[in-house]
């Protein structure tokens, strides 16, 4: 075999999937562990979203009767 040969050779023993090469029970684990850090995650963005939620909730509440005014698209000319 020329150097070639060999390359290609070694390539195609390398491109066997990873699970391949672990027993069952290994990669069984990992993807438990894989779904486990997904659930974690999830929980963490919904945390975090509900977090912002309630910040925002605790700003309206305590806005001024000027900044709601302000904030308001109501024109007093509409209602004359």
């Amino acid at each position: 075999m020329d150097k070639r040969q060999k390359h290609q050779a070694k390539q195609t023993d390398e491109s066997f999937m990873l699970k391949d090469r672990l027993n069952e029970e290994l990669f069984a684990k990992l993807k438990e562990k894989k779904r486990e850090w997904e659930r974690q995650e999830q929980r963490r963005k919904e945390e975090e979203e509900a977090r912002k939620c309630e910040e925002r909730r605790k700003r309206e509440e305590q806005k001024t009767f000027a900044e709601l005014l302000n904030e308001s698209d109501l024109d007093w000319r509409n209602f004359k």
